[in-house]
């Protein structure tokens, strides 16, 4: 079976688009300048987030010379509505230097008076514009035939397998204004880029899904799907964690129980010690009066003895005196001479 023709499938686009979202028409009050800011601005966001940002820009600041020196995190700030904010301060601040070095002003009015070729190549060479800002800039001011792309819309346009790798690279799709008609292509590049929009919002959501699916029924598989297996593996994990740690809890308080009367036993022996090691007042006085006791008994059995040892040399002396008196006697008895 034969694949259908671009044309076909950007008519079935178109078909399946048209129920889900409403033609959005540029303001035809911009100046040419003005289209080329705004479509800094609406490049992969909504069409009520450009204009708020757009509004913004006018408001918060004097005029375009006091933007183009402002630096780009200052435009972050003004642009926190937009999807990504420092993607679209980059291209504004660029778009605003660029054209005030190649005219010295913010005018580019002389490109709509030129002829479509020269025009397109001008602003092609404006540092800063894509792709999408520069067919923007032809389909609304410069009365061109050409359907801006962004990545948002590449992306889903991706997924229905309606372009190839080579084509979101270069941010183009050979012969789509072939495939569209010129009195189509304002409401098909409006529509397109709302799909793209909702892409870059969120690609997971299920009415992009839906309305993928209506384009082409074959792309279920190669719808953009969340990794479910790292949230899978992180929700299987966290409850072991859960479990080891009140595992952990519970052999920490029962460590904590069995340890408790261990340390009171310690504590006990402590101080069993501590008292054996240094007794009390009472075993003091205790002491004291036992040694009290026994000095006066040593006292008193050193006085007996004191008392014995002094009659038992009386005694001596005694003796001693009465043997003296009987050799004195028979000393005289012996030395008589006989008569």
């Amino acid at each position: 079976m034969a694949s259908p023709s671009r044309s076909t499938q950007f008519n079935t686009v178109h078909k399946v688009l048209k129920k889900h979202f409403q033609t959005v028409a540029p303001d035809a009050n911009r100046t040419v300048f003005e289209q080329l800011v705004f479509a800094s601005c609406l490049e992969d966001a909504h069409y009520d987030r450009a204009e708020e940002a757009f509004a913004a820009l006018e408001h918060n600041f004097f005029d375009w010379n006091e933007i183009r020196v402002s630096t780009v995190r200052e435009l972050c700030d003004v642009f926190a509505c937009l999807p990504q904010p420092p993607a679209a301060a980059n291209r504004v601040k660029r778009v605003l230097q660029s054209v005030f070095e190649s005219t010295y002003s913010f005018d580019l009015e002389e490109l709509s008076k030129q002829n479509l070729g020269p025009a397109v190549e001008h602003l092609k060479k404006l540092d800063g514009t894509s792709p999408f800002a520069v067919a923007y800039v032809t389909q609304a001011s410069l009365g061109g035939h050409a359907i801006p792309i962004d990545a948002g819309a590449l992306g889903a346009l991706r997924v229905v397998e309606m372009v190839s790798e080579e084509e979101v690279e270069a941010q183009t799709i050979r012969g789509m204004e072939r495939a569209i008609a010129k009195s189509k292509g304002l409401e098909f590049g409006s529509l397109l880029h709302q799909l793209g929009a909702e892409f870059i919002a969120d690609p997971y959501a299920s009415r992009l899904h839906q309305i993928l699916l209506e384009i082409e029924p074959k792309a279920r598989g190669r719808l953009p799907k969340r990794r479910a297996r790292k949230r899978s593996a992180a929700s299987s994990e966290s409850p072991k964690r859960k479990s080891g740690a009140k595992k952990g809890g519970r052999q920490a308080g029962d460590e904590a129980s069995e340890e408790a009367p261990r340390a009171k036993q310690k504590r006990a022996q402590g101080k069993k010690k501590q008292a054996e090691d240094k007794p009390s007042g009472s075993a003091k006085k205790a002491t004291e009066n036992t040694a009290e006791t026994s000095g006066k008994q040593d006292s008193a059995g050193e006085e007996p003895a004191a008392k014995k040892k002094a009659t038992a040399s009386k005694k001596k002396t005694a003796a001693g005196k009465k043997g003296g008196a009987g050799k004195s006697s028979s000393a005289g008895l012996s030395k008589r001479k006989p008569r």
